[in-house]
Order: C-alpha cells, then sequence, then structure tokens
C-alpha cells in the first residue's frame, strides 16, 4: 500500500491525484449503496410491509450508529494531519483510540437492545411493520461494534494516504452480505426462509466481514510502522480525538435524528406506501450520494495532510477540484433519476396488488429527488473539508439548527398545516439540503476554519 505522500507541498493536487486516492474510497462506499439497494430488493418480493419495515428498519439502525460512528470519523483529520507533519510515531495510537471507542458502542448498543419495541411504539407504524422492524433492528443492532471499528481502521488508514484496506473491507461486506441476503431471505439451500431477520443478519454477518478484513492487516503492521514496544495510549490524547469527534458524531447524529423524525412522524402518517416508496427512494439516491462521499471524504484527506503542513493557501484548490467532481457525478446521477424513475422503482414491485400503488409514488418521489442533487455534492464536500480542519462544533451547530428549527417545521407546515402530499416531502428535502449546503459554503469562505488546532503542537505527540 503505498501513499501518496510523496507529493511535494510545492505541487498542487491535480485531477489524476485526486482520482488516484479517491477511487478505492469511492467504490469502498458503493459498496454500502450496493448493499442498502439489494437489502430492499431482494425483501421486496415479500410484500409492502416487509419492504417498509426493511427500508426504514436499515434508516433507523444508522441512526443508531452514527454518532459513535461520526466520532471515530475524525480519526482520519488526525491521521492526516500528523502525516503532514511528519509525526509518524503517534499515528498506531490513534487507530487504538478509535477501536477503543468502537468497544464501548457496542456495548452500549447491547444494552439498549431491550428498548428497541419501546422506541418503535412511539411511531405511527401499523402493528405488522412495527413487528418486523422490532424484530429486525434487534438482530441488525448487534453489528455496531464492528461497524464503528471498520470505519475507524478504515478512516485511519485514509489519513495514512492508504485508500485500498477500506475498499477490500467494503467489497468483503458487500459480498458477504448479498450472498447472505440470497440464502437467507428466501427459502433456499435446504434453508426454510427466514424473511426480514435473514435480511437483517446477513447485515450482521458483512459488517463482520468487513471489519476482519480491516483487522488482521493492522494486527499484523501492514501499511504502517508498528510500534515494537508499549503503545503508551495517553488520556489527553484520547480526550482531545473526543473533543473534536464528538461534534462531528452529534453533527451527524443530530442531523440524522431529524431526518429520521422526518420519516417516522410526518412520511408514515401519510401511509405505508409512501413510507416504503421514500424509503426505497432514499437507497437509490445512496447509489449518488456513497460514492461523492466517498469522493470528498478523499478530497478532505488532502485537505489535512495540507494543513498539516501549514500549506492553507493549497487548501481551496483541492476542495474546488473536488466538488466540481462531486458536481458532475451527482448531477448525472440526478439526470438519470429523471429519465428512468419508473423504470428503477419497478425493481422494487412486488407481487401484490399494492405494488403498482407503490410504484407510482416513487416514480414521482424520485424524479424530485433529482432537485437536490448538486447542493448535496456541495454540501458534502464542503463539510468533509471543515471536518478535515477539526471546523467540527460550528458544523454541529448548524446542522442542529437547520435541522430541528428550519427543517422539521417546515415539514410540519407543509405536510399538517397544508396537507401536502409527497411532493411536498420532496420540496421540504430538498429546502433543507440547499440550505445546508449555503451554510457550510458561507462557512468555508469566512476561513475561521484557518486557526483552528486540531494537532497539538507538542514534543508528546511525537
Amino acid at each position: 500500500m503505498t501513499a501518496p505522500s510523496a507529493r511535494s507541498s510545492a505541487t498542487p493536487v491535480s485531477l489524476r491525484t485526486l482520482l488516484q486516492l479517491a477511487w478505492p474510497v469511492v467504490l469502498a462506499r458503493a459498496t454500502q449503496s450496493v448493499i442498502g439497494f439489494t437489502d430492499a430488493l431482494m425483501v421486496a418480493p415479500l410484500g409492502e410491509d416487509v419492504l417498509a419495515a426493511a427500508t426504514t428498519g436499515a434508516l433507523n439502525a444508522f441512526l443508531l450508529v452514527i454518532l459513535p460512528m461520526g466520532t471515530v470519523f475524525i480519526v482520519q483529520s488526525f491521521a492526516a494531519q500528523l502525516r503532514g507533519r511528519g509525526q509518524r510515531d503517534a499515528l498506531p495510537r490513534y487507530a487504538w483510540y478509535g477501536l477503543l471507542l468502537a468497544g464501548v458502542a457496542a456495548l452500549v448498543s447491547a444494552a439498549g437492545l431491550p428498548a428497541v419495541p419501546w422506541l418503535l411504539g412511539l411511531f405511527g407504524y401499523t402493528d405488522s411493520v412495527h413487528a418486523l422492524m422490532t424484530s429486525y433492528l434487534s438482530i441488525r443492532l448487534l453489528s455496531v461494534g464492528v461497524i464503528v471499528g471498520t470505519e475507524a481502521l478504515g478512516n485511519w488508514y485514509g489519513g495514512l494516504g492508504h485508500t485500498r484496506p477500506a475498499m477490500f473491507a467494503g467489497v468483503a461486506a458487500m459480498v458477504t452480505n448479498v450472498v447472505a441476503n440470497y440464502a437467507l431471505i428466501q427459502p433456499r439451500f435446504g434453508l426454510p426462509g427466514y424473511g426480514i431477520e435473514g435480511a437483517a443478519w446477513a447485515s450482521v454477518l458483512g459488517s463482520a466481514a468487513g471489519f476482519f478484513v480491516l483487522l488482521v492487516p493492522f494486527l499484523r503492521g501492514m501499511g504502517y510502522d508498528k510500534p515494537r514496544g508499549p503503545l503508551n495510549l495517553r488520556l489527553g490524547e484520547l480526550a482531545r480525538v473526543l473533543r473534536f469527534g464528538l461534534p462531528n458524531g452529534a453533527n451527524w447524529f443530530l442531523e440524522f435524528a431529524s431526518f429520521t423524525v422526518f420519516i417516522n412522524v410526518f412520511v408514515a402518517d401519510l401511509g405505508t406506501t409512501a413510507l416504503a416508496a421514500f424509503s426505497v427512494v432514499m437507497q437509490i439516491n445512496s447509489v449518488a450520494f456513497m460514492p461523492a462521499f466517498g469522493l470528498a471524504s478523499a478530497g478532505a484527506i488532502f485537505v489535512g495532510e495540507t494543513i498539516g503542513r501549514r500549506a492553507h493557501h493549497q487548501v481551496w484548490p483541492i476542495v474546488r477540484l473536488t466538488g466540481t467532481v462531486a458536481c458532475a457525478w451527482m448531477v448525472s446521477m440526478g439526470l438519470l433519476y429523471v429519465a428512468f424513475s419508473r423504470q428503477l422503482m419497478g425493481w422494487f414491485g412486488s407481487t401484490d396488488a399494492a405494488a403498482e400503488a407503490l410504484v407510482a409514488t416513487g416514480t414521482t418521489m424520485l424524479v424530485f429527488s433529482a432537485i437536490w442533487q448538486l447542493f448535496d455534492a456541495l454540501g458534502l464536500t464542503l463539510g468533509e473539508a471543515l471536518r478535515a480542519a477539526g471546523d467540527t462544533t460550528w458544523c454541529m451547530a448548524a446542522r442542529i439548527l437547520l435541522g430541528w428549527l428550519v427543517f422539521l417545521p417546515l415539514a410540519w407546515l407543509g405536510l399538517r398545516v397544508f396537507e401536502g402530499g409527497v411532493v411536498t416531502v420532496m420540496v421540504v428535502v430538498a429546502t433543507y439540503v440547499a440550505l445546508l449546503a449555503a451554510a457550510l459554503s458561507l462557512r468555508f469562505a469566512s476561513g475561521r476554519w484557518r486557526r483552528i488546532e486540531l494537532v497539538e503542537s507538542e514534543p508528546t505527540l511525537a
């Protein structure tokens, strides 16, 4: 694994250099899209209730894992900046800080499993969807620790300039998940078919496979200089990881929490068909979102390394290049959604009478989702660049304010007061994404991220 760290500080990041670093990250994030897409596709023949429970349950599971996952994501920023400063001896400790946080997340998640039925009971699901989603989440949440561990190690390697390990982990998770889905959901290979529980176990197995693909080479010292003596983990360093990581995790969690409330309260209130259609549209949209997120994360590695070298003037060209490529990708996918909306939604139609209504509703939603692709690309690029600089607290505040004081009140006004339908749902989402992109643009343009010291300039880190 060769990092592109030999790049001279005077050499700007080119499109070729960016894509060389980015394509494994893009592929790794794309495998996550395939997992969600195939999960929905393989449970769709079981009917609308199962489809709604599995797709919405997957979004709810993501809400519960996103706080620790976003927290350990900051490991990439530390690794990139330390690499830029040449402080390589400190690097292995930050991977272990991420793994420690993954272990804590696993314990907390296991302790919270008995509360799943009660939590789901707070929302307006039908009895059937509630029971199915309870079964799904009670299994799916067993994988929280390995998901967070995968993010910790994948982002740590990425900060070192090694983006392929995360790609290998993603491919392993995807292949395991798809094969297990095929074997466990429907009756096959002498197995009785476990339905939605089979889909949940397939996700757990896939997540575990991806984690061990990263853990084994890490423990063997592949891709970095493994310390021969004691690690000398330091409480001060862990505290600094939490200081910058928790706002990033809370940032993601509280933004996605508002989105989850939007789905479970406002979209679910429109009926199971609208709920299932919207969840499927979000899975289809992940085909555009996840690769763009991977590209933005790769750009952020260069941003972190550049800031570590104190070459702040080189950050904007990196962000501009990354944003241009991300926008081109997501706008192209948006045009694809418009041109082939009905065909894409048709893949998720079951054989029951509700299938046509699901496809028709989802087709309308998918076309409208094209509106926010450009704004999403801008928000992803700028958000990741600010995270790489350590500007996590401001981003958290912006997402909280927009999510809870603009997005949800706007949803209440449009869907409850004016009794809007599926078009209103999509317009509300597009408005939020556009406002977030504008806020992140203004923050980056202010240049205040330049004054943030993510890594302490102390010899204790060396």
